[in-house]
């Protein structure tokens, strides 16, 4: 009788614990959340109105500029961060569910896989962006990664370099990158606008720590 065990299947699950995220990186994931999941097809039904989850989003990040030491301040953005965080846990399950496993559907969602160890970041190293180059068309920038042993795939995320003293969220773009080779177009940008990238890695153990940023501008 044969005694071969059957390979695990290892089940895509998003990090959920929100509560512990500052309102930065609170508001940075429910900006990619919201924008990820916005006219998706691989997720039509959502179990929560995005019209109504911006909503959400808008009245804390309003919440969070107000703040200026006072009770009634802070009591006001905890309760909008209470309520952020509901939606998002409720969104997180039907990522998990509606993704089928399939990591790019799962990425496309705006949730971040989580670690199959307790800790978030598993032994793949951090990769780097070795250079980020102009494309052969305007709008177009390209970017040369690094390699680590162990990475399964890649994430490139972008936004616009933000001004001096900013202390806004920034709303990243995710891009999926299967492999370091051929280095990875970022299409549909502004020209004349500066941008900053950072790269990570997906191993067995989960996602690596983001890479040092990089700053150019798009010509």
């Amino acid at each position: 009788m044969s005694t071969t065990k059957k390979p695990k299947l290892a089940v895509i699950r998003p990090q959920t614990g929100f509560a512990k995220l500052t309102d930065a990186e609170l508001l940075l994931r429910l900006n990619a959340v919201h924008d990820g999941l916005t006219n998706n097809a691989a997720y039509p039904s959502p179990p929560v109105d995005m019209p109504g989850f911006k909503a959400t989003i808008d009245a804390l990040t309003a919440a969070v500029a107000a703040l200026d030491g006072g009770k009634v301040a802070t009591v006001n953005r905890d309760k909008r961060r209470n309520d952020a965080i509901i939606m998002l846990r409720s969104l997180a399950h039907y990522a998990e569910s509606a993704c089928k496993n399939d990591m790019p559907t799962f990425v496309s969602s705006g949730f971040v896989a989580a670690s199959a160890t307790k800790r978030q970041s598993g032994p793949v190293g951090v990769p780097s962006i070795t250079s980020v180059d102009p494309g052969p068309n305007s709008g177009t920038l390209v970017v040369s990664i690094k390699a680590v042993t162990g990475a399964r795939h890649y994430d490139v995320h972008y936004a616009p370099a933000p001004a001096a003293g900013s202390t806004a969220a920034i709303n990243w773009i995710t891009v999926l990158v299967p492999s370091t080779k051929p280095p990875a177009p970022i299409a549909d940008l502004t020209p004349g606008t500066t941008y900053t990238f950072q790269v990570r890695a997906f191993g067995k153990l989960g996602y690596s720590d983001w890479s040092s940023p990089v700053f150019k501008m798009c010509v």
